[in-house]
């Protein structure tokens, strides 16, 4: 059996894995002599084995925390549990993946009925003894105990109300007695025990609780929002106290070494006098900016400004640390990389490189994919904020703009979003319990708490807007209103927030896009240089296409013809086309539909200017254009004086029980070749004529979707060849086009070497791969791919991200069959996974041409793509 507890000046930063971030930290700090008190981890791997063993802490793991508990009383001088000089210590998880405030603390573990007096009269602090004691039974009754919160605090409470103390600080030494007291019969009444007074049981349950803590419900939803692994485990940190709550000369802080709102480079943080470590992020008290400490501690705030520093360069990244200062003596808790926005992550980056910290890939590998997200959504329009005057003002925590109606609890966030409404979240202030409700707002504002809230810190993780702090509303959760300067807002009514300046305001704001530029442009830049795969766009018109190039799209890489039969003039060409009896109707019908397509064409060309257009030929069922309800039958009837039974009848005809897999793609293409001649004339026309006049020299590539048979392929490519020169004869002149399909079909993978005898590309379309690789259906199955992500039979939803070692191995089976008879071969991949990370970095590795994803999407995937490159070097 390996060894389980590591003392402070045992382990290193790069121990991680197995000491957690914080626990990991805590050791490199030692190692280079910042001030930490001092302490010893309990590692994963006993996690592990606690959970592995039904919870059960096994002997050894037992033994040595009693050994390194030994150490830390006479590294300390202090005895746990003594009534002359107790030792007391903070019991913290640590995951090797930092999860703010997704799992538990405990603070002041060591107290006891006869240890608090000897706290009192060794410190001469009798307040701050009971404080102390106070704030413990609350901490372990809330985690170890799972006694809710609400309950200590309904006394807390009860007692400021009963002597009219105004702030935690105005209760007494007497007050803070009672409220022990009651504590303590709470617990009693809740548990039919006594308080635990053995400090060493104290401990243990603490050990186990935060263990437990790695699988509550909070934790599971980060980690599966963030795609931690559960089998991870987390650390637990055992460290000697160190107490901000003494009085005037003591305070507790949490600060960054840049900003984590803009990336500004200056120290970014808030201090809180008198109180301990909790208080500044769980939003009890709203703390001041970090600067007060400078007037208040001036020689303190010196030597901390110099440890910001000095971590800094020694991590060569943003630090978040956590401070407290004793009897006006500083002591580092904690340091990690600093979750940032997306804005700061990129400022951070690129100032980086230019102060000579760190290189251009180092700064590509620090952005997250995702991140880039945040920068490309909208915030409100400056001309129309000026119409509007705010109702109230909190912090700016994590910028942006959101709009919705009013909802004050997380479930009715998760209702309302299911029901499709844009929602506001608004809190006295939010708990690591109301994740998933910050999940489904758009915004969060809240009453309480700062910008290192636990509000803040986990929306600017999102990049979801968030004003916190906002002292000019008084919520109401139960009753459903907020009152600000003494006017009603309920539940429902719409408001607007501005996470960038902390403004709120009782309307609905309009929003205007972002612009891209600075540093957003450098790192862009530096993505292009080192990515090898390219990146287009799935684009049906002018306007998606023209957003997608500003984006730095590369070429479209899927136009869905059918998007374009959907506008209301078109849409009866099309049905009048599917009544048609005769293929001489159909093909009047089509000539109808002909100068449409064609002008469609022409605009994608025009914007892409020469960059590469893939345009796939019709793919849905006929029935999808039919009229679905009798009064939309009657109307077409009138139009083409068509008889009603007969377009009835016709709609049961082509009704299908199983869409999908029935009569649509290429097998519409080989039963109504005239469907195919019609798109390749808008098709080669278009292109003929965009040359003609722009002198651009377009090459389009028509894509064949949902082959399976290679003689499909064959059969349609005919048609498309025939058409094609007709339209040469027609112009007098000629271009290069491409003919390729769609790679969706399993059996389509099986056979690319044949199907690659025909086709120049191909494209995967991994939507219906992974529909039909798994046999589930994208439309009906949510909710039991839902539940199966939840229950742990699949990791990720496989339409979300693909399934490498399924799908992704027909993926690969195709490319290397398709490229023995066409070396040559031009590879894509044109499903919605195109824009996924994982996914990228699976069609680096198959050495894809490249991938094509929505127009939003566009520099997500160039970033993913260079840091592809990178990570397989």
């Amino acid at each position: 059996m390996g060894k389980f507890v590591y003392s402070f000046n045992e382990g290193s930063k790069d121990m991680r894995d197995l000491l957690g971030g914080k626990g990991a930290n805590l050791a490199e700090m030692t190692k280079i002599g910042l001030p930490v008190p001092f302490g010893f981890t309990i590692s994963t791997d006993a996690c592990k084995d606690y959970l592995n063993k039904g919870g059960m802490l096994d002997d050894e793991i037992v033994r040595e925390v009693y050994e390194h508990l030994d150490e830390l009383e006479q590294v300390m001088g202090k005895k746990f549990g003594d009534i002359e000089n107790p030792l007391l210590v903070s019991v913290r998880s640590g995951a090797p993946v930092s999860m703010p405030g997704m799992m538990d603390t405990i603070l002041n573990l060591g107290l006891n009925d006869d240890s608090v007096k000897g706290l009192a009269a060794k410190t001469g602090n009798e307040r701050f003894a009971y404080d102390s004691y106070r704030r413990f039974i609350q901490m372990f009754g809330d985690v170890v105990m799972e006694i809710p919160k609400s309950k200590f605090d309904q006394i807390f409470d009860g007692r400021k109300k009963e002597v009219g103390a105004e702030y935690d600080v105005d209760l007494k030494t007497e007050d803070l007695k009672v409220i022990i007291e009651g504590y303590k019969e709470l617990v009693k009444a809740e548990l039919g025990r006594e308080f635990p007074q053995n400090p060493k049981d104290q401990l243990m349950e603490a050990i186990q609780a935060v263990f437990r803590s790695w699988n509550n419900e909070r934790a599971i939803l980060y980690r599966k929002l963030n795609n931690i692994s559960a089998s991870l485990g987390t650390a637990v940190n055992v460290q000697s106290m160190v107490f901000g709550n003494t009085g005037e000369n003591s305070g507790t802080g949490v600060a960054f070494t840049r900003s984590p709102v803009n990336g500004e480079n200056k120290i970014f943080g808030e201090f809180l006098v008198n109180a301990q470590g909790e208080d500044v992020v769980a939003g009890i008290r709203t703390p001041q900016p970090i600067d007060q400490m400078k007037e208040s501690f001036p020689d303190v705030y010196g030597k901390f400004e110099d440890i910001a520093r000095i971590l800094e360069d020694h991590y060569k990244d943003m630090q978040d640390m956590e401070f407290t200062v004793e009897e006006g003596k500083l002591f580092m808790l904690q340091t990690r990389n600093g979750k940032r926005t997306a804005e700061a992550a990129v400022k951070v980056a690129v100032d980086m490189v230019n102060e000579e910290k760190i290189d251009k890939e180092t700064a590509i590998m620090r952005i997250a994919p995702e991140q880039i997200d945040q920068l490309l959504h909208p915030a409100f329009d400056a001309e129309e904020l000026k119409k509007h005057t705010p109702i109230g003002k909190g912090l700016p925590a994590s910028p942006g703009a959101a709009c919705g109606e009013i909802v004050f609890s997380a479930d009715d966030a998760a209702v309302a979003k299911e029901a499709g409404k844009k929602v506001v979240l608004v809190r006295e202030e939010t708990s690591p319990e109301d994740l998933a409700g910050m999940v489904a707002a758009e915004g969060i504002l809240t009453a309480r708490g700062g910008m290192t809230s636990h509000a803040a810190v986990v929306a600017r993780g999102m990049g979801k807007c968030c004003v916190a702090g906002c002292h000019d509303i008084t919520v109401y959760e139960e009753e459903k209103y907020m009152e600000i300067h003494g006017v009603k807002y309920h539940e429902g009514d719409m408001i607007s927030i501005n996470g960038t300046d902390g403004s709120v305001y009782a309307a609905e704001i309009a929003t205007k896009a972002p612009e891209l530029s600075g540093n957003f442009g450098t790192i862009m830049k530096w993505a292009d240089e080192i990515r090898t795969i390219g990146v287009r766009t799935n684009a049906d018109n002018p306007r998606d296409a023209k957003q997608a190039v500003q984006f730095g799209a590369e070429g479209i890489g899927l136009c869905r013809t059918e998007h374009m039969f959907f506008e209301e003039e078109r849409i009866p060409k099309i049905r009048r086309m599917i009544l048609a009896d005769t293929e001489e109707e159909r093909r009047e019908a089509l000539a109808g539909l002909l100068p449409y397509q064609k002008g469609d064409f022409k605009g994608l060309y025009e914007t892409m200017a020469g960059k590469p257009v893939t345009i796939r030929l019709l793919d849905p069922p006929l029935h999808e254009f039919l009229p679905k309800n009798e009064e939309d039958m009657k109307e077409l009837s009138e139009q083409f004086g068509i008889p009603l039974e007969k377009i009835k009848t016709k709609t049961i005809e082509l009704h299908e029980f199983n869409p999908m897999l029935g009569h649509r793609g290429c097998r519409l293409a080989v039963t109504y070749p005239e469907i195919a001649e019609m798109q390749t004339e808008a098709i080669i026309t278009a292109a003929l004529e965009v040359k003609k006049e722009t002198g651009i020299d377009i090459k389009p590539e028509i894509m064949v979707p949902l082959v399976g048979i290679p003689n499909e392929l064959k059969n349609v490519k005919k048609t498309i060849d025939e058409t094609a020169e007709r339209c040469f004869e027609q112009a007098g002149e000629r271009l290069n086009y491409m003919v390729g399909t769609m790679i969706e079909i399993p059996r389509a993978a099986l056979v690319a070497d044949e199907i690659a005898e025909d086709a120049e590309f191909f494209s995967f379309g991994t939507n219906d791969m992974t529909q039909m690789g798994f046999g589930f259906s994208r439309d009906d199955t949510g909710k039991i791919i839902r539940e199966y992500v939840e229950k742990g039979v699949l990791e990720e939803d496989p339409f979300q991200v693909l399934d490498q070692r399924g799908v992704g191995k027909l993926v690969k089976m195709a490319a290397e069959e398709g490229r023995k008879t066409r070396p040559n071969i031009k590879l894509g991949i044109c499903g919605e996974h195109g824009g996924n990370p994982k996914t990228i970095d699976f069609c680096h590795r198959l050495g894809l041409n490249y991938v094509s994803c929505s127009p939003f999407r566009v520099p997500i995937a160039r970033l993913a793509a260079a840091q592809a490159a990178i990570r397989n070097k």
